[in-house]
């Protein structure tokens, strides 16, 4: 079965979930949502993995009252990012609390490219952040680390990778609209065999209407990364989302 069409079985499967929950019942131990969105361009990390042409992604997350979770997250990719596969599928698993004002969240991810042709490609990522909250600013601090895989190389072998961030986000009172920056730095290869360091940044702003948000982020980054077709996936760009969650 295809990857997007797994998704789409998962995103249906979410939904009627969600909706066959009546408003007046009393919330249960599980909590499901998700969602779909049609991106511009599919950045991860400050990188286009989509050719710098639009992408459409979906997820689905399942929450259970003690803070444990399970999340599917999917997205179509260009054909230079795993040897032709059509799809990059996240499965994360992970545990988060609140206290207070802030929330700890630490986890594993498993990147998976299915079709990718039999290269290495899909590797493993435990993650760690913690955020806090103050009025409308929430402040974010994350980490991610990938020991060494295969699928992790600039042609010098199995390879590790460091990626730490730090985010600031805030809502306009009284008002549907949000505002958010973020700085990261990679260091490491990366599984597309990118030099050894750089940093990414982004500004952006999103609108909420009739379940709808729409979504303006400038990104950049200081690497140099050409696709096959000579198309600047590292460089800056304006990149437009519309999403709609459940």
């Amino acid at each position: 079965m295809k990857p997007i069409l797994v998704a789409a079985c998962a995103l249906a499967f979410a939904s009627a979930r969600a909706g066959a929950q009546s408003p007046t019942d009393p919330p249960g131990d599980i909590t499901i949502s998700g969602g779909i969105a049609a991106v511009s361009d599919y950045r991860f990390r400050g990188i286009s993995q989509s050719d710098r042409r639009p992408a459409v992604q979906g997820s689905v997350t399942v929450d259970h009252v003690s803070g444990v979770y399970g999340r599917v997250w999917t997205s179509t990719i260009h054909d230079y990012v795993a040897n032709d596969a059509p799809a990059e599928i996240d499965l994360s698993a992970g545990y988060r609390r609140t206290f207070g004002g802030t929330t700890v969240d630490a986890g594993v991810l498993y990147y998976w490219y299915p079709g990718a042709g039999g290269i290495a490609s899909d590797y493993v990522e435990p993650y760690a952040s913690v955020a806090h909250t103050l009025g409308p600013v929430t402040g974010k601090l994350s980490v991610a680390y990938a020991p060494k895989q295969n699928a992790i190389s600039a042609g010098e072998g199995r390879e590790d990778n460091l990626y730490v961030a730090g985010e600031v986000s805030a809502f306009v009172p009284g008002s549907p609209l949000s505002l958010s920056a973020h700085l990261g730095h990679n260091s490491g290869p990366g599984h597309l065999g990118l030099r050894e360091s750089y940093a990414d940044w982004s500004l952006g702003a999103s609108y909420t209407r009739s379940g709808l948000t729409f979504g303006l982020v400038y990104v950049d980054t200081d690497d140099s990364f050409r696709t096959p077709r000579g198309r600047n996936a590292s460089g800056a760009g304006l990149l437009a989302s519309v999403a709609f969650g459940f």
